[in-house]
């Protein structure tokens, strides 16, 4: 199919009857345990757009949680899938192997941060990512423990569920949960009690302290972190926090692992965001935009650590697919030759002053923030820091009716966090913006 027209049309009410009438029919056929952002039922996507079944053009803020960074439909990784799937879908690449796995591992090798010796692993999800990167860590170390940071959002498996922080909807009810997972304070700059230029300092020195005499250095195996906190609420870290956690672990034989799912492979204004704070991992997680909307993720790392773990001890089925390997070389090819890094700075550049206008000391929006196309805005009781969910809500739902496609988060519910997709046309994106503007605006 062609790609969409690039322009919002509100062909009827969002939802239209169409997607109202497959409503019904997911509510029968479906687990109510599976949420729903916008119930619309979509036809086609591509750039900027996603048609839904109702002929509505809504313009995506949101690229799947930041997995279409180069469009849904792509013709360089749609006819790299239509050409390997033709060859074959799967073999197990553990039972005989094919040049895509080892494609994508070294494209990976070559583009995450350090000039160091590293090799990759591939698996399926985000979560398995996490969860392997753990396992590598333990047994390179010989140690138990993990260290994760409050706000943190690392998956759904049972072992990243212990990492993650929110309760709601992703813990409630899921428990026990994996043992020696240890958390500690997050420097959320906004929030932060002293103010945020103390938080860098402050936080890092809590960690350090909690590490030395609560877990035991010689315990822990891991630190992980997202380099910009993503479901707890786009938190950026202050300058200088990052680096001193990494100085930290290296100078005690602690892995010190970047969670790059959501911010990874262009997002962020550089190829990885951790690269914003001169940071070079010893473990990279990378999912997400990795394959262009196909299911795969992988550990990145030195080469030492990750060879660590015996053969046979990492893998699964459907780890590294040869249909989503082909996908994410055609993916990570768009990336680079489009030079995505630069357009998601560019992005940058024309979204936020005009966020930013919205922050008054009686605004309902407290603070605008993140980097690149991963922008936010929290919501607050004006004249307060105190979280307005209620508020974000709200605004979310007057941008869905206008056919712009919003996406809540934050650990209190009361952020709105714009993923745009990286080829997004400029004309789309300001009218999306305006929409979103004039949304908070009516709404506050």
């Amino acid at each position: 199919m062609s790609m969409p027209e690039q322009r919002r049309i509100l062909a009827t009410a969002i939802p239209g009857p169409r997607s109202l009438a497959r409503q019904a029919q997911r509510k029968a056929e479906l687990a109510d345990g599976l949420g729903t952002t916008m119930p619309v039922f979509i036809d086609r996507a591509g750039g900027g757009v996603l048609v839904d079944v109702d002929g509505n053009h809504i313009i995506d803020l949101a690229s799947g949680i930041a997995v279409t960074s180069v469009g849904a439909a792509h013709p360089a990784v749609t006819k790299r899938i239509a050409d390997q799937a033709e060859r074959f879908t799967h073999t197990c690449f553990l039972v005989t192997e094919y040049d895509g796995f080892v494609d994508v591992a070294a494209a990976l090798n070559r583009l995450t941060p350090g000039d160091h010796a590293k090799k990759t692993a591939l698996f399926s999800t985000g979560a398995e990512a996490v969860e392997n990167a753990i396992k590598i860590a333990r047994t390179a170390t010989g140690r138990p423990a993990v260290v994760a940071l409050g706000h943190a959002y690392h998956g759904r498996t049972n072992l990243t569920m212990a990492m993650t922080s929110k309760n709601v909807p992703y813990k409630q009810g899921f428990g026990p949960f994996a043992p020696e997972v240890y958390r500690v304070p997050s420097p959320y700059p906004y929030r932060w009690p002293s103010g945020p230029e103390r938080a860098a300092e402050e936080a890092f020195a809590t960690l350090k302290d909690i590490v030395t005499t609560q877990i035991g250095i010689t315990n822990v195996a891991a630190i992980v972190a997202e380099p910009i906190q993503g479901e707890g609420g786009f938190i950026v870290p202050p300058p200088g926090y990052l680096k001193a956690v990494q100085e930290f672990a290296n100078e005690n034989g602690i892995v010190f692992v970047a969670d790059e799912i959501q911010t990874g492979l262009a997002r962020t204004g550089a190829m990885f965001a951790c690269e914003h704070e001169g940071v070079v991992p010893d473990l990279i997680t990378t999912a997400k935009a990795l394959a262009g909307g196909m299911p795969l993720a992988a550990v990145t790392g030195r080469a030492e650590i990750m060879d660590a773990v015996a053969a046979g001890g990492l893998g699964g089925t459907y780890s590294g697919n040869p249909v989503a390997c082909a996908a994410a070389l055609g993916a990570l090819e768009v990336i680079e030759t489009e030079n995505l890094v630069a357009r998601a700075r560019e992005i940058e550049e024309r979204v936020l002053p005009q966020l930013e206008e919205l922050v008054t000391p009686i605004s309902v929006v407290g603070e605008v923030r993140g980097r690149g196309a991963m922008l936010a805005m929290e919501f607050v009781k004006p004249g307060t820091s105190d979280p307005a969910p209620e508020v974000a809500k709200a605004v979310v739902e007057r941008c869905h009716q206008q056919g712009v496609l919003t996406l809540l988060c934050g650990t209190y519910g009361n952020v709105i966090r714009l993923l745009p997709p990286l080829v997004i046309p400029f004309d789309l994106l300001d009218e999306a913006v305006d929409v979103l503007v004039d949304a908070v605006r009516s709404v506050g």
